[in-house]
């Protein structure tokens, strides 16, 4: 015997979050989304043209899509119209994939999901799923959507400009010497400028223009052939000055769009050149991209930002301003990498937001070996005397203090560098094992107090029973966010341009990390996540569907007309 099956009869239209699962991710994104405040909302209304989407109905399709590992806009709308989950989500609205991705790009929507950030991250304390001692940092390189062959470098652009500027005063003194243009107010040794160009493109065309009349109204054949190969010059300089123009003007725009960065992309300018570890041809090709730096606590991601620098030192100051500013106030300790290790950073972290850092520098682990702290011939190990100011070196010999000096790098951070010199290496019998100076060149030795501060500061608290704890944590915490995003969901490359719009894509494929392990854990108040109801209310629910299924089986022909 065969259960009823019959389409060609009519059936009533049934709730369609009867079919969904107990702990189906559409509730937890469902619930989520409700619990922003109407006050978020308000920037998406509009007082003329047609009714519009509600912004809490586009906010759960599209993060339902994320979730499902969907990331385009054609196929979320496809998925309006098959999936279950999705049309309980969109109340049966099938909103166009145009729609879609003007939504996800819009501005306005950023708000909204830092809202649903802080709002997922509160609720988790409150059910003790998460610590608030510490958060975990670390970086990775998503692809751009860009065209790998549209890069743009600095050395090369500054490189074609000082030739440009070469050629182009060549030029210039050529037609001064032959006076055919007037001479024009600038310095010596100023190279032309934009505006100096086109006066001279200004001042050639007027030259042309007069030899061209004398020309025409030459009355000898001798003399129109010898004004063409006067007026030869003017127009080919004339052309030459063209190009001048126009390649001072890309490459003064692309000098602007480069800012602090070696690199960007014609395809999208706020994308900078990276090595990815998806490097599948093995010979090391940069390909446009974004550092997206994220923090966790508990596998959970409760901060986030992009950006377009490879390196992770440069971003750890900026991203714990963002932190602070847009997601959550910053804990006692803030744990992360030897990528992260700077004097800057730490110096920033203790003394402006008054935290304990967790970051190993970049040496940290060379020097916790035994060979390294007995190895004579580095100056860390060597005997200081603080009265006299003075090292002594392995042969005993006497190493005093030289000269003070101060070293600012490109991004304004100034260090304060002792320098120290032995008396003597000349007729040293260790000088081939301590030194590779010349000859006749001693030792010199670099020192930053300051940092050496740092470094033993992080020593001792790496080396602290409570904080190695926390530090051990670091691993099994913030990396296993990026498996979840890379390698469950397959977000290996994003699909806008522009840095606003990746914040934004970048933020959907986040949340979504975080509702798919937080279903995947199966709480037991999964279905009553971010709800303000009663849990009676929905017990009596499941009541209803219980026996709505028991009758909709044993009394078939009653269900359908």
């Amino acid at each position: 015997m065969y259960k009823n099956y019959n389409i060609n009869q009519l059936v009533l239209p049934l709730d369609l979050e009867i079919k969904l699962e107990k702990n189906d991710i559409a509730f937890a994104i469902h619930h989520l989304v409700e619990s922003i405040p109407e006050e978020a909302f308000h920037a998406f209304r509009k007082t003329q043209g047609a009714t519009a989407y509600h912004p809490r109905m586009m906010l759960k399709i599209i993060l339902c899509g994320y979730t499902q590992a969907t990331f385009s806009g054609r196929k979320i709308e496809a998925l309006t119209k098959d999936s279950i989950r999705m049309m309980w989500l969109a109340g049966n609205y099938q909103p166009s994939y145009r729609t879609i991705n003007r939504f996800r790009v819009n501005p306005q929507v950023q708000g909204l999901l830092r809202q649903c950030f802080v709002h997922f991250r509160n609720q988790l304390v409150q059910e003790k799923e998460m610590d608030t001692d510490a958060i975990f940092i670390d970086g990775t390189k998503i692809e751009a959507n860009a065209n790998k062959y549209t890069f743009v470098w600095r050395k090369s652009t500054e490189k074609h400009l000082q030739s440009l500027h070469e050629k182009s005063e060549a030029c210039y003194q050529e037609l001064l010497e032959k006076e055919i243009i007037p001479s024009l107010e600038k310095e010596l040794d100023e190279p032309l400028s934009v505006e100096q160009l086109q006066e001279v493109c200004d001042e050639l065309k007027v030259v042309i223009a007069e030899e061209t009349e004398k020309i025409e109204t030459a009355t000898s054949t001798e003399i129109r052939k010898e004004l063409r190969s006067k007026r030869k010059l003017p127009k080919q300089a004339y052309k030459q000055f063209q190009s001048f123009l126009e390649r001072k003007r890309k490459y003064q725009h692309y000098l602007t769009s480069l800012g602090n960065r070696n690199s960007f992309s014609k395809t999208d300018y706020d994308a900078a050149f990276m090595r990815m570890k998806e490097d599948h041809m093995r010979n090391g090709q940069l390909k446009a991209g974004y550092n997206l730096q994220i923090a966790t606590n508990k596998q959970y991601i409760l901060g986030y930002d992009v950006f377009p620098n490879p390196t992770d030192t440069r971003t750890l100051l900026p991203f714990l301003n963002t932190l602070k500013q847009s997601f959550l106030e910053l804990p006692t300790y803030i744990v992360a990498d030897a990528g992260y290790g700077s004097e800057e950073n730490y110096e920033t972290i203790i003394d402006t937001h008054e935290r304990t850092p967790l970051i190993t520098y970049a040496t940290y682990v060379k020097e916790q070996k035994k060979s390294y702290k007995q190895n004579p011939f580095i100056p860390q190990n060597w005997v200081y005397d603080e009265k006299m100011d003075t090292y002594l070196c392995p042969n005993n010999r006497k190493v005093p203090f030289r000269n003070d000096s101060t070293q600012t790098d490109r991004y304004g951070f100034t260090r304060y560098l002792k320098y120290y010199e032995c008396e003597d290496c000349s007729s040293c019998s260790l000088r081939a094992n301590c030194t590779r100076a010349k000859k006749e060149s001693n030792r010199v030795l670099q020192k930053n107090r300051t940092w050496e501060y740092f470094k033993a500061y992080v020593d001792k608290r790496l080396k602290d029973t409570e904080t190695k704890k926390i530090y051990a944590q670091r691993k099994i915490d913030v990396e296993p966010a990026f498996g979840y995003l890379k390698a469950s969901l397959h977000f290996t490359r994003l699909s806008v341009r522009g840095k606003e719009k990746v914040k934004n894509e970048l933020c959907f494929a986040l949340m979504a990390v975080n509702l798919r392990k937080y279903t995947a854990k199966g709480s037991q108040n999964q279905y009553l996540f971010f709800s303000n109801q009663k849990p009676e209310a929905k017990i009596y629910l499941y009541d209803f569907r219980f026996w709505f299924f028991i009758f909709q089986d044993l009394c078939p022909s009653l269900i359908r007309l």
